[in-house]
């Protein structure tokens, strides 16, 4: 960063089936306690970056979705821009909001991503995802996944019936991949689950909070080879939130850097052409390298990482290309136990898109507010000893054989 930027607020409401409350309802909940966190007002606010990715597609409001909700709850007057990145809708607000205070077009901003997902209408629910890749070409993307997954061949009976999201078949064809390259095991793949699912039993936001066994999530109902239910993120509903402010805004708020959390670096960056197999050219791979040259750190130095496990099968691919094991070892990184709370390098203390929930435009920020946490000191059971320096990846879209686009944050205290 060429100028100091930290986060000062930050506010999450629970994750889960919210039919009962509205989107602006959610929003001014994480609005709210990122507000109280900070010890300011709405009035402090000079600018709102808003994310969302599916009421347009659930409730027909395609536009000015953030100043609707904003204005409702009193933020008027100011820029609000509203963000829509897919998946990493949220961390690209954030990724805006920071650079907008480090600009000095403003001192103090607010980031929010919210989203209700939940519909008693499960076509209309599933089918959100349909837009995340290019619909022109659709028979296109199907075909290049059935290839990247080629040479493993899914056993009878390990394919659901029931309705689920395109993205499940993506992860999978990935992990068939991996598989067949690295000689990575469904058992791997769900002892990622198992131990993000240890995690949010500490998570009191968490969508579910559940322990479950290897063995459990192994028995558990199939959804496409090699993932079981347990192994997938679910639909949510949910809000979160962030105020970052440049050194300008702590002096205007008087707030000290005691509670304040440093920006050591915010990359965002779209994929690029690939072979599916060449992971040293992986967006976030790509992205990673310039977050810690910006931050002046290395994979060694991060001491605990939120990242993108809408399946299990992509943390095991993220260890990898963030860094924190060699390409191919992921599987056995998360196996022997090394990326648990306790662990080498703990991922997903807050139990992860799997167990923690997965309102998408939401996800990003929840994914700061549990670092946030976790670098103040204040996650209780699943706080990290002696964090110091905490990355977030969060990745949208798809387009070929990667993210559409991926969000890297390192924060530090």
């Amino acid at each position: 960063m060429t100028s100091h930027v930290y986060v000062v607020g930050v506010g999450m409401t629970p994750f889960g089936k919210h039919l009962d409350k509205t989107i602006k309802g959610l929003a001014a909940s994480a609005t709210s306690m990122a507000l109280n966190d900070a010890g300011c007002l709405g009035k402090d606010v000079q600018a709102a970056f808003f994310a969302n990715s599916t009421q347009g597609h659930m409730e027909g409001q395609d536009m000015i979705r953030g100043q609707i909700a904003l204005r409702s709850m009193g933020i008027q007057g100011i820029p609000v821009v509203n963000v829509e990145n897919a998946c990493a809708s949220a961390s690209s607000a954030f990724h805006l909001a920071v650079n907008y205070v480090n600009s000095g077009a403003a001192d103090v901003a607010l980031a929010v991503g919210v989203e209700k997902m939940f519909s008693a209408d499960k076509a209309l629910m599933f089918s959100i995802f349909d837009g995340a890749w290019d619909v022109h070409e659709s028979a296109n993307n199907r075909d290049l996944l059935l290839k990247m997954g080629g040479g493993i061949t899914p056993p009878d009976g390990t394919t659901s019936s029931k309705p689920y999201s395109v993205f499940m078949d993506i992860y999978a064809a990935m992990g068939r991949m991996h598989m067949r390259e690295f000689g990575t095991t469904q058992r791997q793949f769900a002892a990622v689950s198992a131990k993000n699912h240890r995690h949010s039993v500490n998570n009191p936001l968490a969508q579910y909070r559940d322990a479950y066994t290897i063995e459990q999530i192994l028995a558990a109902p199939p959804i496409t080879y090699p993932l079981t239910l347990p192994m997938c993120s679910p639909i949510s509903d949910g809000a979160a939130a962030a105020i970052v402010c440049n050194e300008a805004g702590l002096k205007r708020l008087n707030i000290g850097q005691g509670r304040a959390i440093r920006v050591l670096a915010s990359v965002m960056q779209m994929g690029s052409d690939r072979e599916a197999t060449d992971l040293e050219h992986h967006v976030v791979r790509l992205a990673s390298r310039k977050a810690y040259e910006l931050a002046g750190v290395g994979p060694a130095d991060i001491s605990v990482a939120e990242v993108h496990d809408a399946t299990a099968i992509g943390e095991i691919i993220q260890s990898e290309v963030l860094g924190f094991c060699p390409i191919g070892e992921g599987g056995r990184l998360a196996e022997a136990g090394e990326t648990a709370i306790g662990g080498r390098i703990p991922i997903n203390p807050s139990g992860g898109l799997e167990s923690k929930g997965h309102p998408v435009g939401a996800t990003g920020l929840a994914q700061i507010f549990e670092l946030v946490t976790q670098l103040r000191r204040e996650a209780g059971g699943r706080q990290v000893a002696g964090a110091r320096v905490a990355l977030a990846e969060n990745g949208g879209g798809l387009y070929s054989v990667e993210e559409a686009v991926a969000c890297i944050t390192i924060l530090g205290n």
